[in-house]
């Protein structure tokens, strides 16, 4: 018992001589402190302003690094909702609606700066923006019945809107056809003609710059018109 005693006594001291050892250290430090301070207060500054510096520049890594991946959730997400769409959904939007889709499907595409310019005064064009390649573009949007033919007239609209911009690309989407001197008219003109069957092809995921690749093609002969004439009478 009395060896266990002096056990903890000593324990005891020990622990008050650490303490002592760490407020006299504390002592001294503060004393060295006061004594130096004109001298070392600038490096102090100096630290501080340093580490405010270092944790704004890690703060802003941190929101930046947040926006960057909320938008890539956004887009993943858009690209997802865009791409399950059917065209029997698309067929009964209204002309905005439509207009937002097609933006939306340039958007997945990586185009950049789209936006949605439609409306009264809009100079033909519906939608505006730059191809992933930088390229300027100007889109007209037309959510037809399926059975209606896009114009010759239309298409020089779209033409005179391309030249009004000074855009270099221009697309005409619509959900219906070209008529055969539409279709003509767009190809000497390098409009790229995304008629119903192609924009089925972009909705389900090909990007809107192979579409140039097929331009002109798709709408079949005179068998596929009275196919289509009977499907959608």
């Amino acid at each position: 018992m009395a060896a266990r005693k002096k056990r903890r006594s000593a324990s005891r001291k020990r622990r008050e001589a650490r303490l002592k050892a760490g407020a006299w250290s504390g002592v001294v430090a503060l004393a060295l402190l006061l004594t130096y301070w004109s001298t070392i207060w600038p490096y102090a500054v100096g630290l501080l302003a340093l580490g405010a510096v270092g944790g704004g520049g890690w703060w802003l890594w941190k929101t930046d690094r947040m926006v960057r991946g909320g938008d890539r959730r956004w887009r993943h997400e858009e690209a997802v909702r865009t791409g399950h769409r059917t065209l029997a959904e698309v067929d009964v939007m209204d002309g905005t609606q439509f207009e937002d889709f097609v933006a939306d499907l340039c958007r997945r595409d990586g185009c950049t700066d789209v936006r949605r310019v439609g409306g009264t005064g809009d100079n033909g064009a519906d939608v505006r923006g730059r191809l992933p390649d930088g390229r300027t573009m100007v889109i007209q949007c037309k959510r037809y019945n399926p059975k209606r033919k896009i114009s010759n007239g239309e298409v020089r609209n779209l033409l005179g809107s391309q030249m009004h911009f000074k855009a270099e690309v221009a697309v005409f989407v619509t959900t219906a056809y070209f008529s055969g001197p539409a279709e003509r008219c767009a190809l000497q003109n390098d409009v790229v003609a995304v008629h119903r069957d192609h924009l089925g092809l972009w909705n389900n995921g090909a990007v809107l710059p192979s579409l140039n690749a097929v331009n002109g093609a798709g709408q079949g002969d005179r068998r596929h018109r009275a196919l289509r004439k009977e499907t959608y009478e």
